[in-house]
C-alpha cells in the first residue's frame, strides 16, 4: 500500500496524527506487543466477537475469530478483536429482543469510537445479527458478516430432531401425558448436540441467510453447519475480504438499497423463514433511511413461492441447504424474482455470486414452477384489531384455520397465561380464539417470543393440536401452529388488543389480509375510555430508557432516535476529533 493510500484510511488519523496524540496512540497499541511494522501501512480490521458461554450458539467464535484474523494477515491487515453483547435467547430473560437495540448501540459506538477501517461481524444466535447489522449500518464503515452456522442434529429414539421445532412437539406430547418422564429426560440428552443455532428454518437461519442475500456476507456462508472445517476457512476469507473492502471503502450504504431489502423480503418468503425477520429488517431499513412498510411485505409475500423445504414449514433441516447447494442456489433459483444486479460485499453483483451455483437435491429447494408452496409463506394482516398491521406465517399454520370466528378466551399477561392455560375449568373449546394481552415491545417489556401459546392440556388430551391465537409478542421462528403474531398498535399502549375481553368473536382471513374483532365502535370507545395502561416494568437504567424511546412491531422496535433522519450526515468520527489531543 502507498503512503497515499495509507493516509486515505480512517485509522491514520489517530497513528498518523502529529504530536502527543500519534505517539500516545502508537505507543498504546505497541504497548499489546505489535510492532510498528505490523501497524504501518496496513488497514487495522476490527472483529467484533459476540462470543459468551451464556451463549451456546456463538460458542465457537474464539476459533473463528482467530481464522478471521489468518485471513487479515494473509491480505496484510491488522486484525483487533473487541467484545460485543452477546445475546442468547434460551438463557437471556425476558428476551434477547429487549436488548437488540442495546448492543446495536454497543457495535455502533464501538466502531465509531476506535481506529479501524473495516469490521468483521461474528454474529450468530438470532438477535446478534440484527443487532450487529444495525450499528454498523449506522457507522458505514465497510462492514462484512460472518455468522454461526446451523448446530448438528439430534436423534432422539433414531429419529432426526431439531432443537426448537420437535421442542414444542414433543412439549405438546408430554404436556398431554403421552411422553413419560423418562423419555423426557432422553430428549433433554439428546436436543442440542453441538454449538451452533437452531438447526431449522429459525430466526438465527433465517436472518443468517437474509445477511448473504442483503450481500453483508460471503456467499454460500449461511448453512454450512457450525462444526463443518468451511465454515473456518470461511471466516478467514472473510478476513481477507474485509482488508480489500476496506481499501475500496465499500460501505454498507452502497449494498442496503431498497433493491436489497426487496430481494431480502422475497428470500424470507421463499425460506418460509422466521416472523421475527421483518421486524429485524424495518428496523435494519430504518438505519440507513430507506422507506420499509408492511405493505411492501404484503405485496413481495403474496408474489413469492416457497421454494425451501426446511423445518417448522417443511421437512428438512438449514443444513441440508448446504448440502442441496446453499444459498447460492436459492438465489439462482429465485434470480427472475429479484434485483440480481444488486451489489455485494464480494464487490459483483448478487446475480454473478451465483452464475455457477447448481441445484443438488429437489425436496430441498424446489424449483419456481413446481414450488411447495404457490404463494404466501408468511402474511401481513390488517383490520379493527390490527389497525396498524400483524402477521402470521402461513407455511407453519392449519390451512383449515386461515378463516376462522370464534369467542376470545383472554389471557392479561403471561403470568395470568401461565396460572390458568391448564386449568380444567378454563371456559375453552377448540373454536375459541387464545388471546394474549401484554406481550408487545412495552408491555412485556420488549416483545418476548411468548406468541406460540401453549394449547391447553385438556385440549391437548383431546387430540386438538391447533388453535387460533392472537397477540402482541413475537414466536420463536422455529415454532407453528395458526398464530396471530406483533399486533399493532400493542396492548400497552391502548391499541384494540389491550380492550378485547372473554367472549369477544375475533374474525380471521388470511387469505383476506384480515383479523377484526366484531364489537361495536362505541363500544370499543367506551372500553378505551375506561382503559388504564399498566405501570412501568423499569423506572431507572436502560429498561427505563427502552421503555421510552422504543417503537412499535410495525416500525422495527427500534429506537426512535436511532432512525436515519432525512439527509442526516454519518458521522463516522467521535465527532471528528480523532486527532486531537488526548488525556492520559
Amino acid at each position: 500500500m502507498s503512503d497515499g493510500d495509507r493516509a486515505s484510511l480512517r485509522s491514520a488519523r489517530w497513528f498518523e496524527a502529529p504530536g502527543e496524540a500519534g505517539l500516545a496512540h502508537r505507543a498504546y497499541l505497541k504497548a499489546e506487543g505489535i510492532s510498528q511494522r505490523a501497524l504501518s501501512n496496513r488497514p487495522i480490521i476490527g472483529i467484533a466477537n459476540s462470543w459468551s458461554e451464556f451463549v451456546n450458539c456463538n460458542l465457537h467464535f474464539r476459533r473463528l475469530a482467530e481464522a478471521v484474523k489468518r485471513g487479515v494477515l494473509q491480505a496484510g491487515g491488522l486484525p483487533l478483536e473487541f467484545p460485543t453483547i452477546s445475546l442468547g435467547e434460551v438463557l437471556m430473560k425476558p428476551t434477547t429482543m429487549l436488548y437488540r437495540n442495546l448492543m446495536a448501540m454497543d457495535v455502533e459506538e464501538s466502531i465509531r469510537a476506535y481506529p479501524m477501517d473495516a469490521v468483521v461481524l461474528l454474529v450468530g444466535c438470532d438477535k446478534t445479527i440484527p443487532a450487529a447489522l444495525m450499528g454498523a449500518a449506522s457507522v458505514d464503515l465497510p462492514t462484512i458478516v460472518v455468522t454461526a452456522g446451523p448446530a448438528q442434529a439430534g436423534f432422539f429414539r433414531g429419529r432426526e430432531i431439531s432443537a426448537g421445532t420437535d421442542l414444542w412437539r414433543y412439549t405438546d406430547e408430554y404436556r398431554a401425558g403421552r411422553m413419560s418422564e423418562t423419555e423426557w429426560e432422553e430428549l433433554e440428552a439428546a436436543l442440542v448436540p453441538s454449538v451452533g443455532t437452531c438447526s431449522e428454518m429459525g430466526s438465527a437461519s433465517t436472518m443468517s441467510a437474509l445477511a448473504e442475500v442483503l450481500g453483508l456476507a460471503l456467499p454460500g456462508s449461511a448453512a454450512l453447519p457450525a462444526v463443518d472445517a468451511r465454515r473456518a476457512a470461511g471466516a478467514e476469507a472473510a478476513g481477507r475480504r474485509a482488508v480489500e473492502i476496506a481499501r475500496e471503502d465499500l460501505r454498507p450504504s452502497r449494498l442496503l438499497s431498497a433493491e436489497a431489502f426487496d430481494n431480502a423480503i422475497v428470500a424470507l418468503g421463499a425460506l418460509g423463514g422466521s416472523t421475527n425477520a421483518i421486524v429485524h429488517l424495518l428496523a435494519l431499513a430504518g438505519r440507513v433511511g430507506v422507506p420499509l412498510t408492511l405493505d411492501r411485505f404484503d405485496a413481495l409475500f403474496r408474489r413469492t413461492p416457497m421454494i425451501v423445504n426446511v423445518r417448522p414449514s417443511g421437512q428438512h433441516l438449514f443444513e441440508d441447504v448446504e448440502r442441496a447447494g446453499g444459498m447460492p442456489a436459492v438465489v439462482k433459483e429465485l434470480l427472475p424474482l429479484l434485483h440480481g444486479e444488486a451489489p455485494t460485499v464480494t464487490g459483483r453483483s448478487l446475480a454473478e455470486n451465483v452464475a455457477v451455483a447448481a441445484i443438488h437435491d429437489r425436496d430441498v429447494i424446489a424449483t419456481l414452477d413446481q414450488p411447495f408452496r404457490a404463494h404466501g409463506a408468511i402474511a401481513v394482516l390488517r383490520g379493527s384489531l390490527a389497525p396498524n398491521g400483524a402477521v402470521i406465517k402461513r407455511s407453519a399454520a392449519t390451512g383449515a384455520l386461515e378463516r376462522h370466528a370464534g369467542p376470545a378466551v383472554v389471557f392479561e399477561d403471561i403470568d395470568d397465561l401461565a396460572s390458568r392455560v391448564d386449568d380444567p375449568s378454563l371456559d375453552i373449546t377448540p373454536g375459541s380464539v387464545m388471546v394474549l394481552k401484554n406481550g408487545g415491545p412495552k408491555g412485556a417489556p420488549g416483545m418476548p417470543e411468548w406468541g406460540h401459546l401453549p394449547i391447553p392440556a385438556k385440549l391437548l388430551r383431546a387430540g386438538v393440536n391447533d388453535m387460533v391465537r392472537v397477540s402482541d409478542a413475537r414466536m420463536s421462528g422455529t415454532a407453528f401452529g395458526t398464530v396471530v403474531l406483533h399486533v399493532t398498535p400493542e396492548s400497552a399502549v391502548g391499541g384494540p388488543l389491550g380492550l378485547v375481553e372473554n367472549g369477544d368473536r375475533i374474525e380471521l382471513d388470511v387469505e383476506a389480509g384480515r383479523i377484526d374483532v366484531q364489537v361495536p365502535e362505541r363500544e370499543l370507545q367506551a372500553r378505551k375510555a375506561r382503559f388504564k395502561p399498566p405501570g412501568p416494568k423499569y423506572r431507572r437504567g436502560y429498561g427505563a430508557l427502552y421503555l421510552e424511546r422504543v417503537l412499535q412491531a410495525d416500525q422495527g422496535c427500534d429506537f426512535d432516535f436511532l432512525r436515519r433522519l432525512p439527509d442526516e450526515a454519518v458521522a463516522r468520527d467521535p465527532l471528528g476529533l480523532v486527532g486531537g489531543a488526548i488525556t492520559v
